[in-house]
Formats: C-alpha cells, sequence, structure tokens
C-alpha cells in the first residue's frame, strides 16, 4: 500500500471498485481503522451508520467495510441504498460515532468510493482522514484490532430510512409549502435518489416526470445525471417542464435547467439563493462561501446587492469548514454542491433543489428570469486525463504557458491549474473579458499538459 501515503483525496477515498485502494483487503483495514479511531471518543461500543448507492461493486465494499468495521467491535446499522446526505442524517439523528456513504458520486459504475462523517453530520478533519489513512496502512493493523467473543460488532437495519429522510428535507421549507400546479423533469442519474427526490416532489403537489431512475448496477450516471446536462435540457424540453432537476449519482449536488432547457449551474444557485437570503435579512454576516472555481461575476452580484463572497480551495469539505469556522449558512461549488446550513450539515441535492423552487414560487419568477441576476465573466475550462501526476510545476513547458497566460490576464482574470481529487485529469480553468483570449490560452496550456502527462 505504499502506492497512497493518504488513502483519501478532495471528497474522501475512491478509485476502480476491487482495485488498490479499494479491494476487500484494504476496505477491511479501512473499516477496522475507522472504528478504532472514532472508538477513542464514543461512550461505549463505538455506533456506525453506512448507506450506500446502487452501483454494483457497493455489495463488494460494503461486505469489506462492515467485516473490517465488525471485527473492531462496532454496531453498525445499515441505511441500504440512499442519497449521501441522508447517511449525514441518519448519523447525526441516531447519535452515531460515524457514518459512511459508499459512493464514487459523479464517477462511472466501475468506480466506488467511501464518504465518512462524524457523529454530528459534518466531514471528517484533515488530521482525521490522515490519521485513519496510516493507521490503516500500518502493518499487522487488521489483525491487531480484531476482537473475538461478545467484543465482535454486530448489523441492525435503519427502519425506513428513506422516509425518515424526506421527512427531513420536507422541514427545509415551510410547512404550507407546495407545488401545485408546477410540472417538474427529474434525471435522477440511476442513482440513490431514484426513488427520493420524485417521490418527495410529488407528495408536494408537482406534476413529475422521471427519468434515468432505474437503477440496475451498472447504469448510474451513464450518459445522464448532473454530469451530463444536455440530458435534463432535453427531458425539460420533452416534456415542456417548467424547471428540470439533475442529480448526481449519491445526489449530494444537483444542476437546474429553466423552462427554455438552458442550464443553470451552481454559481447562478448560489446568486439566486444568496440574494433571496439577503433580501430576508437571513444571510449570516452577509457572506456567501464559494470555492476558487467560481465565477467572478458572483462576487459582483453579492457587492451589487450589500453582500460579499469569501473563497476556499475546491472541495465542499472546506466550504463547509469556512462556513463553520465563521458561522455562515450558505455556501457551494459551481459544480453543484450547495450548502444550506440552516438545514444540513453537508451537500443535500433535494434540500438545495427545495431552496430554489422555493424562491422560484415566493417571488412568482421562472428559473430563466432568476438567473439573470449573475452576470458572468467567460471562462474557459479543460478537463484532461492523466497517466501521471507529477508536480505541475516541474513541467516546464506547461509552467511557461501558464505564465503567459497570468501577465497577459494580469489584473483582468486568473488561472487555476490543479489535480482532480477525485479523478485521474488535471483541470485547467482561466477567466476573463476576451472570451476568444482565455480559450486561446487554454488550448495552448491544454496542448502542453497533454503532451507532457496525457
Amino acid at each position: 500500500m505504499a502506492d497512497f501515503p493518504n488513502l483519501f483525496g478532495t471528497d474522501g477515498i475512491r478509485g476502480v471498485a476491487n482495485r488498490p485502494p479499494l479491494t476487500p483487503e484494504i476496505v477491511a483495514r479501512i473499516g477496522s481503522a475507522a472504528v478504532e479511531i472514532m472508538a477513542k471518543h464514543a461512550t461505549g461500543r463505538p455506533v456506525v451508520v453506512v448507506g450506500r448507492d446502487p452501483r454494483r461493486s457497493g455489495d463488494l465494499i460494503e461486505s469489506a467495510l462492515l467485516a473490517g468495521m465488525l471485527s473492531a467491535g462496532a454496531t453498525v446499522h445499515r441505511a441500504g441504498t440512499v442519497p449521501t446526505p441522508a447517511v449525514a442524517l441518519l448519523a447525526r439523528e441516531g447519535n452515531a460515532d460515524l457514518g459512511v456513504a459508499i459512493t464514487a458520486s459523479h464517477n462511472p459504475f466501475e468506480d466506488n468510493g467511501l464518504k465518512f462523517f462524524r457523529g454530528d453530520g459534518y466531514k471528517l478533519t484533515d488530521a482525521v482522514e490522515l490519521a485513519m489513512s496510516d493507521l490503516a496502512q500500518s502493518g499487522g493493523t487488521y489483525t491487531a484490532l480484531t476482537r473475538i467473543g461478545a467484543d465482535v460488532g454486530r448489523v441492525e437495519r435503519i427502519d425506513q430510512p428513506v422516509r425518515r429522510y424526506l421527512d427531513f428535507a420536507r422541514g427545509s421549507v415551510p410547512s404550507d409549502f407546495t407545488l401545485a400546479g408546477v410540472r417538474i423533469a427529474v434525471d435522477c442519474a440511476n442513482g440513490a435518489a431514484s426513488e427520493s427526490t420524485p417521490m418527495l416532489l410529488r407528495e408536494l403537489g408537482a406534476e413529475v416526470h422521471a427519468f434515468h431512475d432505474l437503477p440496475d448496477g451498472v447504469n448510474i450516471n451513464r450518459a445522464c445525471g448532473s454530469t451530463h446536462p444536455e440530458e435534463i435540457a432535453r427531458c425539460v424540453r420533452e416534456t415542456g417542464a417548467h424547471v428540470g432537476i439533475a442529480h448526481d449519482g449519491d445526489a449530494d449536488r444537483l444542476l437546474l435547467c429553466d423552462e427554455h432547457g438552458d442550464i443553470v449551474d451552481g454559481d447562478a444557485l448560489l446568486a439566486i439563493a444568496a440574494l433571496d437570503y439577503l433580501r430576508r435579512g437571513k444571510l449570516a454576516e452577509q457572506t456567501l462561501v464559494a470555492t476558487v472555481m467560481s465565477n467572478f461575476g458572483l462576487d459582483e452580484t453579492l457587492a451589487k446587492a450589500g453582500g460579499k463572497v469569501v473563497r476556499t480551495a475546491v472541495g465542499d469539505r472546506h466550504v463547509l469548514a469556512e462556513m463553520v469556522r465563521r458561522g455562515l449558512n450558505v455556501g457551494g461549488e459551481q459544480s453543484g454542491h450547495l450548502i444550506f446550513r440552516d438545514f444540513s450539515t453537508t451537500g443535500d441535492g433535494l434540500v438545495s433543489a427545495l431552496q430554489i423552487l422555493a424562491v422560484m414560487k415566493s417571488s412568482g419568477r421562472p428559473l430563466s428570469d432568476l438567473k439573470q441576476c449573475l452576470v458572468r465573466y467567460p471562462q474557459a475550462q479543460r478537463n484532461l486525463p492523466v497517466t501521471r501526476q507529477p508536480p505541475l510545476a516541474e513541467l516546464a513547458e506547461v509552467a511557461r504557458l501558464v505564465a503567459d497566460a497570468e501577465q497577459s490576464l494580469a489584473g483582468r482574470g486568473r488561472v487555476l491549474l490543479r489535480y482532480s481529487g477525485t479523478e485521474p485529469k488535471v483541470r485547467l480553468l482561466l477567466e476573463g473579458p476576451d472570451e476568444t483570449e482565455i480559450n486561446r490560452h487554454a488550448d495552448r496550456i491544454a496542448a502542453a499538459l497533454t503532451d507532457a502527462i496525457g
């Protein structure tokens, strides 16, 4: 396991299922190590909530994870197939010591992963993740932590986990809130929200047209979901929906589509929500939290309304950490991870959708009108597959082209270049006032990256 000095990326552990670091042996070690670390703060036998998305390898990963956790003496409460935010909720409501979602989110079905939550529903700190990784990879750990006899753990099933999650989500909007007369297209990504999101929207009175809601274990995210926005646009046009909702595989994020079939991304959704919170005097410190990937137009939009934006590194866990540190209540990412901390401790695609639908209903304005509040700077993004990840600063030609772009855009834009923490890709973003200029720089840098590490 020496190839994995830290098993954790920007959002848990992720990789190809049944290959390191997601082989049964390693996953069992991770489960054992997680329980051992959390047991230091538990008042009794450690309690863990485990849920999963519907991808086929979930059986394999869950079996290995439970084996490791039970061998370390935990009581495991199984939630079955539920959205990732439901795991955080159930851990919090059930006074658990840990929550684990088995999912690879928006990745293809061959991948899988583990997302960890503390007992209060928040994600683990960097220090705890590193300690867990170190313990899982230390020699003889799994054998050393095993329990025998009455100390071996056991499994219990959670009663009606989906219903409990939907009741929670329903509580994020006023008790008299209704979607009667609203036609909604939902792309469930053949994922964890295939049952839950359409169910609650129908209970609220909406006419729901559900697409990609028949998961078979191998079709999750396949040409559908939030990573394929063209599909929800098609669904909206086909059904004449007033709005479209697209989740990723574990439903902790979303994209929306307006009634014309135009995509509304996380930046626009953050702008809509933050302006509504400002208008109602509900935005803590008049401040929105976003990442460095969000469009600079978001800053200008909030400034004009008397608010401001603070930025973090990429990853919803970094957004949430800043929100907790400063006592803020609205934040998120361009990718559609939105966090409404008045209700949730993590990104929640269903709760986020309800917040925007509530703005639409209270304002009487369609999404196509609401999204006009955000005036964007042009952006050029390139997401390139890589075969290895040497330090980017050591790629001389790439570094030279990045420096050229930064000099050209000085005071008028920016360049961001980083490796993905969830996929074998390098991500490039340029932002500036001239779309032709930034695309020219992006193409040159992308070509040099492909030559060097593609």
